[in-house]
């Protein structure tokens, strides 16, 4: 099936469309910094995990990053390396298996170390163990992703640190960052160093972590690439790892919905669409983060006066809550017509529910020349297989 990119005409159900151009773009501009900086960057599979097509991902990386048993099976199994694995604590029932399937094990505090490390290298003694650490410092406005908030659970803070390591660990994880700029990783990097530099000498690599948003149009690359480059001239003896998710994800396809209804209460009108907030774009009412919809601009419902054609759009499912205000169209929306949102391969497939059973979305990969060809369509018995 062929279609026009732009429109999508013709399309008359809900799908996430990955942009295949779009994602080798980026995998591109990821590669190139990594090769200028001397880095190893990875990717994180909470912001994308759609393992259908890994096989373009290694040409340019070649690990991932995992936060739990299942997603390290993912990337042993699936992208073929090791996983990198980081997760606020491991349990007695799966730490060997989460070992076996990882080349380096992050521990969130020093008494999960001390309940596992011994564990973990006899399951696989090849690990590099290492500890997640706490600067106390991050630019991240909203809370909800702070890692670094007061009262964290995420991480050791300098003080709680022993002066000699043990002697197995032989890295650190830090992680500060949300679709961060290389401004804030500079002014970031400056607290890091004078927290924990006094332990490099002991380490042999150092995770800066996610939220580096280096393929965000504005970013600055070259300053990431310096700021990298002085920390190797500081420390050349740490290999250097980052771990962006949202990076690869960011501007690599669209939401693909359509009008199902238009209602109208308080001269507020809605418009009912086969898709949810809460199930399919959960960001939207977390962060909360208010979505670009193709032709349409987003506009003050309380003061809108002069604009013709403004709705909210409501998703399909019985969370009163289950909506986002809202967008000036140039005309008036119609049952079957269809509603873009840009942005949405990141942070959406790996967080959507079947609350309420509504319909999942299919996910599609976008040839340039507009192929879609199915990655998974999802139906009645993958709701039902969750209640097993």
């Amino acid at each position: 099936m062929k279609v026009n990119l732009e429109t999508f005409e013709g399309v008359d159900r809900p799908m996430y469309v990955l942009e295949e151009s779009r994602l080798i773009r980026n995998l591109e501009t990821i590669s190139d910094v990594a090769r200028r900086a001397d880095v190893e960057i990875i990717m994180a599979f909470k912001a994308y995990a759609l393992w259908r097509t890994f096989p373009i991902f290694r040409k340019y990386i070649g690990a991932t990053t995992a936060s739990s048993l299942y997603e390290a099976r993912l990337g042993k199994e699936e992208f073929g390396a090791p996983a990198h694995t980081f997760s606020p604590a491991y349990t007695d029932y799966e730490i060997d298996k989460t070992a076996q399937c990882s080349s380096h094990l992050i521990f969130n505090s020093l008494s999960q170390y001390d309940r596992f490390h011994e564990r973990a290298l006899q399951a696989n003694p090849a690990l590099m163990l290492g500890l997640r650490v706490n600067p106390k410092y991050s630019e991240i406005k909203t809370l909800l992703y702070n890692p670094c908030a007061p009262g964290s659970r995420f991480g050791i803070l300098a003080e709680d640190l022993p002066e000699q390591l043990p002697d197995d660990v032989t890295g650190f994880h830090i992680h500060c960052h949300c679709e961060s700029g290389s401004d804030e990783f500079q002014r970031t990097l400056v607290h890091i160093e004078q927290k924990f530099s006094r332990w490099f000498s002991q380490l042999k690599w150092i995770n800066f972590g996610g939220g580096h948003l280096m393929t965000r149009k504005d970013y600055d690359r070259d300053l990431l690439v310096e700021t990298l480059k002085g920390f190797h001239e500081r420390y050349p003896w740490l290999h250097v790892i980052l771990e962006p998710g949202s990076a690869f994800g960011w501007q690599t396809g669209p939401l693909v919905s359509q009008v199902q209804d238009i209602v109208e209460n308080h001269c507020i009108k809605t418009a009912i669409l086969n898709v949810s907030f809460t199930c399919h774009m959960p960001d939207c009412l977390e962060m909360p983060y208010h979505p670009d919809v193709r032709g349409a601009r987003v506009v003050d419902e309380d003061n809108c006066e002069g604009e013709a054609y403004v709705y909210r759009l409501g998703g399909n499912s019985c969370l009163s809550g289950d909506f986002m205000r809202s967008w000036a169209f140039d005309h008036e929306l119609k049952v079957g017509e269809n509603v873009i949102f840009e942005d949405m391969l990141h942070y959406t497939t790996v967080k959507t529910t079947m609350f309420n059973g509504v319909t999942h979305p299919a996910i599609m990969l976008a040839r340039p020349d507009g192929e879609l060809v199915q990655l998974r369509e999802f139906g009645y018995e993958d709701y039902k297989n969750r209640m097993d």
